[in-house]
């Protein structure tokens, strides 16, 4: 991990970043914070030439996105000419749609779709990444939908794993960091902490989990983009993630 492979995912900026001003005025505190990339997921109807031409004003790169089902299935021309317009490899499916959430079935039927949707991307020059919650460590017939999803995909299809949503599902983040190296590229990184006995999401450092283990696996299985996500946060957005930003960079 080297200190301009750090993202912050906007998604955890999202009522920040609505209209392209706010968009604008967010990027420059991130950039402020110390962050050279970003994840763009969760913002506002913002023409994708406009995002472009701030972000390289602003000095950010692109490095992954998060792109609604029915783009992936009904404009994947769209998909890829929006991702190279942005220089971005990284196209990543934020979410598993409710369809498919139907057991064993459900989750090979996934895998299969997107391994071949994923073939197309990478003729492209592109990456498709998958990104999981707890849902998929429910267990089919002694597997979980993670290793229905692993075993039925091929190699164009790329995860995506969130540590928080790896530990929430009673799975081992680090292990499954090794689970699927090669596979790997992104990674998104929110630790868990315990309040009046309920779990939050907490920045980086503050919660429970094994970071020194997660990001020395990340490291040996050759991860590429370490991004900062928070769904919610106990204080301001901002400072949460400049809290996890420096937690990573004193990790360097």
């Amino acid at each position: 991990m080297k200190r301009n492979q750090i993202a912050a995912q906007l998604y955890t900026l999202r009522e920040f970043s609505k209209t392209a001003e706010d968009l604008e005025n967010t990027l420059k505190k991130v950039k402020a914070i110390g962050y050279d990339a970003v994840q763009v997921s969760g913002i506002g109807p913002i023409e994708p030439e406009r995002v472009k031409e701030m972000t390289e004003r602003i000095g950010l790169q692109i490095c992954a996105t998060h792109i609604p089902y029915d783009r992936f299935v009904n404009d994947l021309d769209g998909v890829i000419q929006q991702h190279k317009l942005w220089n971005c490899r990284y196209a990543g499916l934020g979410s598993m749609p409710g369809q498919y959430r139907t057991g064993r079935d459900g989750y090979a039927a996934l895998a299969r779709e997107f391994t071949e949707i994923g073939k197309k991307l990478e003729d492209a020059g592109l990456k498709f990444i998958y990104h999981n919650h707890k849902f998929e460590f429910e267990k089919f017939d002694g597997k979980t939908g993670m290793e229905i999803m692993l075993q039925e995909s091929g190699p164009s299809f790329g995860f995506e794993l969130d540590m928080y949503w790896v530990q929430a599902g009673g799975a081992n983040p680090t292990e499954w960091v090794r689970k699927v190296e090669g596979r790997m590229n992104v990674i998104h990184l929110k630790d868990m902490a315990i309040i009046k006995n309920e779990q939050v999401f907490a920045e980086i450092g503050q919660g429970n989990l094994n970071w020194h283990d997660i990001i020395q696996a990340c490291r040996d299985t050759g991860v590429e983009w370490y991004v900062v996500e928070q769904d919610t946060c106990q204080r301001d957005p901002f400072e949460s993630l400049e809290i996890s930003y420096n937690y990573l960079t004193s990790m360097l």
